[in-house]
């Protein structure tokens, strides 16, 4: 029976959090403990992907999904890519390594899809695009739920026509990239605002994803239409994922957050650091070449703990976070959420209708 957001005992979904945080174990206590474990495909092999699967499937029998990323155009524009390499050459001199090569992939596209049908993942997530019809149907034949992750009403009529099986809506707030179609004209509407016009266009079911941090942001988006809340920088101080110690810091910290391009060459919310200040202007918008570009010194800056110089994808309500183990953290957004939501059905009961009430 495909995978369907009813089975979930808790409506809280794990964002895939590519690039390190996602680990088997993190996904394996989410699903334990009543919502939805994802492990991100982004950057990692098929083979480290079947590695993992079969990891989690050790550690939990529960549903979980996997993320993959949809390919977009390459860049064309090798002339920007050679200048920005040429700004980024003390960057690689400071750190003692070489810049990679600006080259475009498409991620082992192919190769994941067909593993996540071979191995009948329950819930298989899109970002940066909307698949054809045909993948999806693919899918679904083979046991996979299909979700698609939108950030505009058109996305969202996009997906539902492909046959997307629920959609992801993401709204501005939300850390790391963006998941936008086009990623030179990125999403940008606020969450809330999201889920109304998204609901306006489809009855497809929506998990709502963004700035949550808390019951109280779970419970927001539930009232405002969604099936399901999906939060990743809440859970990225869990002991369970592969979190930084410098990202760690980052995250228990205040600074703010901003939108760059100029660790990927996509649009993606982080903690402000001098990096993004010092080449947000000149990175081009060429994903995945940028990404290549600047692979080696974001994983020596890492390495090193230097926070100032490699991305530090975070939500806008980051200093929220808290560092509890996977499990514990479930159970509490979702005691938490329905505490608020029987305080607003109160707030409601309590007012009689028709009579205005003084502030």
């Amino acid at each position: 029976m495909p995978f369907s957001l009813s089975q979930l005992e808790h409506p809280i979904v794990q964002a895939p959090l590519g690039g390190g945080p996602s680990t088997p174990a993190l996904a394996a206590a989410v699903s334990e403990a009543g919502g939805l474990g994802f492990l991100a495909a982004g950057y990692r092999t098929p083979d480290a992907v079947r590695s993992d699967i079969a990891e989690l499937r050790g550690l939990t029998a529960r549903p979980f999904g996997l993320n993959i990323f949809v390919p977009g155009p390459a860049s064309g524009d090798a002339a920007a890519l050679e200048r920005y390499a040429a700004a980024l050459r003390d960057e690689a001199d400071r750190l003692g390594v070489e810049l990679g090569e600006p080259r475009y992939d498409d991620d082992g596209w192919e190769d994941k899809l067909a593993l996540a049908r071979r191995e009948a993942v329950p819930v298989v997530a899109f970002t940066f695009g909307c698949p054809d019809a045909s993948v999806v149907t693919q899918l679904q034949a083979a046991g996979c739920a299909a979700w698609v992750t939108v950030t505009t009403p058109a996305e969202a009529v996009a997906a539902a026509d492909a046959g997307a099986d629920a959609l992801i809506v993401q709204g501005v707030e939300a850390g790391g990239h963006r998941g936008s179609y086009d990623g030179e004209a990125p999403g940008d509407i606020g969450l809330l605002a999201l889920l109304q016009l998204v609901r306006a266009v489809t009855d497809r079911p929506l998990v709502a994803t963004g700035g949550i941090a808390t019951g109280l942001g779970v419970a927001a988006v539930l009232a405002g239409g969604a099936a399901a809340a999906q939060l990743g920088t809440a859970f990225m101080c869990a002991p369970e994922a592969g979190t930084s110690e410098a990202h760690r810091r980052a995250i228990r910290g205040g600074a703010r957050t901003a939108l760059t391009r100029a660790f990927t060459g996509r649009t993606a919310r982080g903690i402000e650091n001098r990096f993004m200040r010092e080449h947000e202007g000149e990175a081009p918008h060429a994903y995945p070449e940028v990404n290549n570009l600047t692979a080696r010194l974001r994983a020596a800056a890492r390495e090193r703990g230097d926070g100032d110089a490699f991305h530090l994808w975070a939500g806008q309500a980051h200093p929220l976070a808290e560092e509890l183990p996977a499990g514990e953290l479930v159970r509490k957004l979702a005691d938490e959420a329905r505490e608020a939501l029987r305080s607003a059905g109160g707030a409601l009961a309590h007012r009689p209708e028709g009579r205005r009430q003084d502030p």
